[in-house]
């Protein structure tokens, strides 16, 4: 009973602190920072990157594309510079999803783990903080409305696949999760994107409805391959930062993996 009570005042903490900071756009800008330090503090320690060299690649990436996204928004330049990061990024998160098909390990010589760091965990950051200034305006509800799609789809993946679960969906990478729990979450996350589309004022139901279904499943993909990480590492949790739940990145796994997907599908409805 302690420990469950743990684990929902730190869940409530992150929660709070998160949904507090997107009433405004420089403390969102700082919180989403300061949480993607801490999870490429996490993340180091499972690829076992020893140097500092990544946490400056991560405030070159983080500071410069806040400022084109802020300051250069008509330069064509800027917005060339974006989809740079946005197609590379892309490429690798795909390496990384066929990583956790094909190998028994995802493998990690010395250049990859620079690269992992850079556009696995950093462009995630980059991507939830160009969604929060999504066509130019500060638009957060776009953010929030992702985070409750990912808790939702978590939340349901997690009571299905309990009561119900019959068919493991990765069990070498995560024995709990099952076929059923992943089809649970989707279900819901697609009824959720509903009330979304209905109070955010954002967009129309059937892009929060796309939405759903691209943050449950390259956010699965992305809890999936933190999984790894951490299995790979020999270790449950990818820190201590949360009472009860582990370390940040274990939180934010599959936003951080589902943002440049919600980008990219943002960017062809606006287009």
């Amino acid at each position: 009973m302690k420990e469950l009570a743990i684990r929902a005042i730190s869940g409530a903490i992150y929660v709070l602190l998160l949904i507090g900071s997107l009433y405004s756009q420089i403390a969102s800008v700082i919180l989403i920072g300061v949480f993607g330090v801490i999870c490429l503090t996490e993340l180091s320690r499972l690829i076992k990157l020893k140097s500092f060299m990544q946490y400056l690649i991560f405030l070159i990436l983080y500071g410069g594309f806040w400022y084109l996204s802020v300051n250069n928004s008509t330069n064509l330049m800027s917005d060339e510079a974006i989809q740079i990061l946005l197609v590379i990024t892309i490429f690798v998160n795909l390496i990384l999803i066929k990583d956790l098909f094909a190998s028994k390990r995802i493998p990690l010589f010395e250049s990859k783990r620079y690269i992992v760091a850079a556009f696995y965990l950093a462009s995630g950051f980059v991507f939830m903080l160009l969604i929060a200034n999504y066509h130019n305006e500060f638009t957060p509800l776009l953010l929030l409305g992702g985070f409750i799609l990912i808790w939702v789809n978590d939340s349901a993946a997690y009571i299905v696949g309990k009561n119900f679960g019959k068919q493991k969906l990765f069990p070498s990478i995560s024995p709990k999760k099952t076929v059923e729990g992943f089809l649970g979450g989707l279900f819901f996350a697609c009824i959720s994107s509903y009330f979304i589309a209905s109070y955010s004022e954002t967009l129309t139901f059937t892009p929060w409805l796309i939405l759903a279904i691209i943050v449950s499943v390259f956010g699965t993909f992305g809890d999936l391959i933190e999984s790894k990480f951490k299995r790979q590492a020999g270790v449950k949790d990818s820190g201590v930062i949360m009472p009860g739940h582990g370390g940040l990145l274990d939180r934010l796994d599959s936003i951080i993996f589902a943002a440049p997907f919600i980008y990219l599908f943002l960017r062809i409805i606006h287009f």
